[in-house]
């Protein structure tokens, strides 16, 4: 903590504050900067993790997400981590750096995705876009599971949920030739639903999901 604070830059504080970061005390430290020092460690701690998480310090509680080990992470220290969650960027580094690594992660995807609160409805498509690049051994049909989801709560007015919305539906499309297509046909359903943030959803995946150099990536005609 004593590193940390001797590294604390208000400028960047300031900066993150007007991208919305501004939950818990914030510092000003950068992601690199952060994630040199969790490699310097060299091996997990999870006991670390947990003393920097309850120190409600937004560096240390990224930091946190980056040292804690996922083999020892259940859904009770889920559920208190997701329920901690004040900014789009701690959710996101949270479920980027430990909970995809989990086994818990599909079913908190859609778990979450139910849920009413933003940081917790947002870690559910967070959890569903990093899962469409990270988990290399999932069936592809299994992400069409996602789809209804984000249906359901592509009318949601708040920034944070409706991006994240969007991430998980081009993160989906982008993955495989055979997932393209159906979530081109989401998207469109989306569309159809006509509402502001539904019609941003659609149009912006739409865009890249029928760009040509995503079907030259997938190799479509």
């Amino acid at each position: 903590m004593l590193r940390l604070e001797s590294l604390a830059d208000e400028k960047n504080a300031e900066g993150m504050r007007r991208y919305g970061i501004a939950g818990s005390r914030v510092l000003g430290i950068r992601i690199p900067v952060l994630r040199a020092i969790a490699r310097e460690m060299g091996k997990k701690n999870s006991r670390l993790a947990q003393e920097l998480w309850d120190s409600h310090v937004h560096e240390a509680q990224i930091l946190s997400t980056m040292i804690d080990d996922p083999g020892k992470v259940d859904e009770p220290l889920m559920e208190s981590r997701v329920n901690d969650f004040d900014s789009w960027d701690l959710c996101d580094q949270c479920i980027m750096n430990l909970f995809e690594n989990t086994p818990y992660a599909w079913a908190k995807a859609c778990e979450w995705a139910d849920r009413e609160e933003e940081f917790v409805r947002r870690a559910g498509f967070v959890l569903m876009a990093r899962l469409a690049v990270s988990d290399k051994e999932a069936h592809d049909d299994r992400f069409t599971s996602f789809f209804p989801f984000m249906i359901r709560y592509a009318n949601d007015k708040r920034n944070y949920v409706k991006k994240a919305v969007n991430w998980a539906l081009r993160q989906i499309g982008k993955r495989s030739a055979m997932l393209n297509g159906p979530a081109l046909s989401c998207a469109r359903n989306i569309l159809a639903l006509d509402t502001p943030p539904a019609r941003w959803i659609a149009r912006d995946a739409i865009r890249e999901l029928e760009s040509d150099a995503v079907r030259k990536r997938l190799d479509l005609p």
